[in-house]
């Protein structure tokens, strides 16, 4: 695309030659390339055009920024006269804001503005587990399909590792640039609240909008939950969607379906909703009923009563993007999902003939991402029907909403008989404060008579807690190893070390299974 095919997308001053083409765009000046366009933002502590010097003499020579960036790419640039012979020759866009107007001109550049079909889901839980939903029934239909999200970024079955729950807008318009190359029909994504707030999904265009719930997490970010709530809330406008199905199962959900600005289909369990969900608890098997008469049969492939909403709205989002509700009954309870690290029940590694023939030796361990107190709440709810004692093994994020963590400790004191409080990502802040703070929550159920609660074992090391809780647990119990989910490191300070819930839990149950135990630290 030529830079003035641009100046309509995003209005502002153009330096050099309007004819200088453009194959890509980048925010990364460790990624960006010859040919494509570096957009200099400014950034909290740095702004971005300080790269560009470098970058200009790499032989990029197409710049989107803003006035100040502009005037920093010349200051530098001046000096030498060879520095400023190559500045004669760069293509500069200046505008106002070029954070908002960054998604559009990707989406231009890439022509990814309607391609290929997206559906979108927002919410606090149940967006990665909604995506792999729809994801899953999309390939039971014989669709090409994709995935954006947490876990990962799937294309057609290629895995790429995802950084953030949304790429950055440039990166996001790529992805959609190979989906295409790739005959993807249908991406099912992730929108956070923070990629809403920073114009990372600006130039995509959903053809349906889901929202999962609201509760607490990431004020950090956000400040209240009401900006929270505002921030989620544009993902339902125009701009973003052609229509939505909210799930109306608390005060969000109704708040959300009045603010919304495209049409809406309400989704829930009484006859508040205009789509209802027919569920026995404890089962998988339901029953979706549409306002226009027709029922719809429908399985969660993943435990948990909070799955079958899951599984209700992927079906439903499905059915308003334009597939016909015939086709999803037909596979509504043989589709298959599994998401990596959500409600994920961990298999032994070691001798399966000893784990078939001796079942009574193991207590059964969960892997969940459940790290707000909505989502320990429920995940734990859910797990009491078939599970003699509940155990919770769980921490909270260190440099992030602080607010959650006695909510999250209240939440493991009334549902949870065994709680193994122990480290998750303390990051740069004191494991033994973020820990505190979260005791004080279960210390209030406690002493209110609100628990269930009956032992508290403190075990910092995360590795070491997960081994006592499967060494310790009846066989008749079940271990919900909670907060990380897929997570494949752990950040202590600024240091990365390799760590997986999944592998450890794997590996203490088969210590256990081979009559090791593990060394054990009380508190």
């Amino acid at each position: 695309m030529r830079f003035s095919q641009l100046l309509p997308i995003a209005p502002g001053t153009l330096q050099g030659v309007p004819e200088t083409e453009v194959t890509g765009v980048s925010h990364d000046s460790r990624a960006v390339s010859p040919g494509q366009l570096y957009a200099a933002l400014p950034g909290a502590n740095v702004h971005g055009a300080k790269f560009a010097p470098d970058l200009i003499r790499a032989g990029v020579t197409a710049i989107l920024t803003d006035d100040a960036g502009w005037q920093l790419i010349s200051d530098s640039l001046s000096a030498d006269e060879s520095d400023r012979e190559l500045l004669a020759g760069v293509t500069a866009l200046i505008v106002e804001a070029p954070r908002a107007v960054l998604g559009f001109v990707s989406a231009a550049v890439y022509g990814t503005t309607s391609v290929p079909d997206l559906i979108g889901v927002t919410g606090t839980n149940g967006k990665t587990t909604t995506t792999y939903l729809a994801d899953g029934m999309l390939a039971a239909l014989g669709h090409r399909t994709a995935v954006i999200g947490t876990v990962a970024i799937l294309i057609a079955g290629d895995t790429v590792p995802s950084v953030r729950t949304t790429p950055e807008a440039p990166e996001l318009h790529a992805l959609f640039a190979k989906m295409r190359a790739a005959e993807v029909d249908t991406c099912s994504m992730e929108v956070s609240s923070h990629a809403l707030s920073q114009h990372r999904v600006d130039g995509a265009h959903f053809n349906v909008a889901g929202f999962t719930n609201l509760s607490q997490d990431h004020l950090d970010f956000h400040n209240t939950m009401e900006e929270y709530f505002e921030a989620k809330a544009q993902l339902f406008t125009r701009t973003f969607s052609d229509k939505a199905v909210i799930v109306i199962e608390d005060e969000w959900g109704e708040r959300m379906t009045e603010a919304a600005q495209v049409p809406v289909r309400t989704l829930g369990r009484d006859d508040r909703s205009q789509w209802r969900i027919e569920h026995t608890p404890g089962e998988a098997d339901f029953v979706l009923h549409l306002d226009d008469g027709q029922s719809i049969r429908l399985r969660s492939p993943l435990p948990g009563d909070f799955n079958v909403t899951n599984t209700a709205l992927a079906a439903s989002m499905l059915i308003e993007s334009g597939i016909p509700a015939a086709e999803i009954d037909a596979i509504g309870r043989s589709f298959v999902a599994t998401v990596p690290g959500r409600m994920e029940i961990i298999d032994v590694s070691g001798p399966r003939a000893l784990e078939e023939s001796h079942p009574e030796l193991l207590p059964r361990a969960i892997v969940d991402y459940s790290h707000t107190p909505d989502a320990i709440a429920k995940a734990l709810a859910t797990l009491h029907a078939d599970s003699d004692e509940l155990i919770i093994v769980f921490g909270a994020g260190g440099d992030r909403d602080r607010g959650k963590r006695f909510g999250m400790g209240q939440a493991a004191a009334r549902e949870a008989d065994v709680i193994v409080l122990t480290d998750d990502n303390p990051r740069t802040e004191d494991p033994d404060t973020i820990r505190a703070a979260i005791r004080q929550g279960i210390d209030a159920e406690v002493d209110a008579g609100r628990a269930r609660v009956k032992k508290i074992i403190e075990v910092p090391d995360r590795g070491a807690a997960i081994d006592e809780a499967i060494a310790e647990a009846d066989p008749r119990a079940t271990v919900l190893i909670a907060g990380k989910g897929h997570e494949t490191g752990q950040t202590v300070g600024t240091t990365v070390t390799d760590f997986d819930d999944r592998a450890r839990t794997r590996s203490a149950l088969s210590m256990r299974l081979g009559g090791e135990q593990p060394g054990k630290v009380h508190r």
